[in-house]
């Protein structure tokens, strides 16, 4: 890390502080804070989409996963595509027709306050663990980054006496990442945050293309060469057809597994479908949803790609990154962001930070804005009944993020005291629950059961997933499947159960 790398770090951050703050001028209701007054265009929306997805999950633990295993991770995004047709197929719609600020009103609509309230508060509690992990990857790169500055740990030991070095570094970094997203969602809004997503895809798409250019070069006997040494080596697989509920990333359970998340994720989950609520037209929200499937596929194969040529990379030149393959003595998700220290030029290196700040904010700031619009339109404005001022609620929507930020930041400082292989963790925790709530929604959508029968098919989903996850080893990709399975059976059943205990005269 040189001069020149800080100063393109600092531009980036103060960039993006400088477009939230302007964003907010126009402000006047939380519906303006939160879907943008239906007035984004839908190319920008596709974007938002691809860069929400695109945390430092994926520019650290995708390459991670290449370098110790192959592209079978590439199925997972081709369930995707598939689940992403049917939402904007069937669902899309439904979310247009109102003046909805979360998809979860559509559950208050059909089944009453209570089922509303239950699964915004899934949301809010799955959504701070699982981003709060996030946060907690994106620490991994940067302590790696900053650590390789002359005296940083030494000052970092300044600010936290008593706290080893490396854990001193993590906090740090999680920190100013966290603080820095706070504030431009905190003023911008919805509005900001698509729009510095937009900037923020451009600046870690350049980032990664770059460490790609930097990596070929460095490779002896070129890209040729390396293909072939990644062919003889297995790292080129793509397909597994193994059918076994026990292991991820197989033809099935990235098809099938990938698909039904894909549904939960951006058909229930008010992280995504608040995008389509800032758009014009469902024919536009639709071609958002759609054209981002591709691109995520796309990026995938890029980041897959990435992780290969360093195994590569790794095997022909031992000495550059310490022999990390043959012994394994650096994890994974800590591989690229070695490389990213030690082999970049001035510059390249600032933009590749700066690449993964983008991919860690535009996740985080979509979280924080999508979290205050679930507080504040499930909970506060009904509690308040409505009452009070458009500007007293657009207060209440900012200090809402500014909270949920904090939550996040906690969850990302306690996660340092973890062992685990973040990515499985973090779609594991979304896993455990989208489920449930996308078998909800397929009751509102399917059944004319009632409020009753749809929260006994969620206690029932409930039930089955923890016993699941804590008495079989069958693999998270396959957890949103079984869970709506068991829901939507579930509420059916309750709902049959509930007509024969009524007299026949009710019925």
């Amino acid at each position: 890390m040189r001069a020149v790398d800080l100063f393109v770090i600092a531009l980036y951050i103060g960039g993006v502080v400088v477009l939230g703050s302007w964003m907010s001028r126009r402000q006047r209701d939380v519906r303006d804070y939160f879907v943008g007054r239906r007035a984004v265009p839908w190319w920008a929306i596709a974007v938002s989409i691809v860069a929400t997805e695109t945390s430092t999950i994926t520019f650290i633990s995708v390459p991670g996963y290449a370098f110790t295993g192959d592209f079978t991770l590439l199925q997972l995004a081709f369930g995707y595509v598939i689940g992403r047709t049917v939402v904007a197929v069937f669902l899309v719609p439904a979310y247009l027709r109102g003046e909805l600020l979360t998809v979860y009103q559509l559950l208050g609509d059909r089944f009453g306050g209570a089922a509303k309230r239950l699964a915004s508060a899934v949301f809010l509690i799955t959504r701070s663990l699982a981003d709060g992990l996030r946060l907690f990857a994106t620490g991994l790169v940067l302590a790696a980054l900053f650590g390789s500055m002359p005296g940083a740990a030494d000052a970092v030991a300044l600010v936290m006496p008593g706290i080893p070095p490396d854990v001193a570094l993590l906090i740090a970094a999680a920190v100013i990442i966290g603080i820095a997203t706070i504030v431009y969602t905190y003023l911008g809004g919805m509005t900001a945050v698509i729009w510095t997503d937009v900037v923020q895809f451009v600046v870690y798409t350049a980032g990664a293309v770059a460490a790609l250019v930097v990596l070929l070069d460095a490779l002896p006997g070129g890209a040729a060469s390396a293909i072939e040494t990644a062919r003889q080596a297995g790292k080129l697989r793509l397909f597994d057809f193994t059918f076994d509920l026990t292991r991820g990333y197989t033809f099935w359970s990235g098809l099938i597994g990938g698909a039904f998340l894909t549904m939960a994720t951006h058909g229930t989950d008010q992280l995504i479908v608040q995008r389509y609520l800032c758009s014009p037209s469902v024919r536009g929200a639709r071609a958002a949803l759609i054209v981002s499937g591709v691109v995520v596929l796309a990026q995938f194969a890029l980041f897959l790609l990435i992780g290969v040529l360093l195994f590569v990379y790794d095997q022909s030149s031992p000495a550059a990154l310490g022999g990390l393959a043959a012994d394994g003595r650096l994890p994974a998700d800590r591989v690229f962001p070695a490389f990213i220290a030690s082999h970049l030029p001035p510059g390249v290196g600032g933009l590749v930070v700066a690449a993964v700040f983008a991919a860690a904010m535009s996740t985080l700031s979509s979280s924080l804005n999508s979290s205050s619009a679930a507080a504040i339109a499930d909970f506060y404005m009904p509690a308040t009944a409505g009452r009070r001022t458009d500007a007293h609620y657009l207060r209440a929507a900012r200090l809402a993020t500014a909270f949920w930020g904090l939550v996040q930041l906690a969850v990302a400082i306690g996660a340092i005291w973890m062992s685990t292989r973040v990515i499985d963790e973090t779609l594991g925790i979304a896993s455990f629950t989208n489920g449930i709530i996308l078998g909800l929604f397929l009751l509102g959508t399917s059944t004319r059961i009632g409020q009753r029968p749809a929260l006994a098919g969620v206690a029932a989903g409930a039930l089955f997933m923890i016993a699941l996850r804590l008495g079989t080893a069958v693999n998270w990709q396959w957890y949103v499947l079984f869970g709506a399975a068991v829901t939507y059976a579930g509420g059916l059943l309750a709902d049959h159960v509930d007509v024969r205990r009524r007299p026949r005269a009710a019925r």
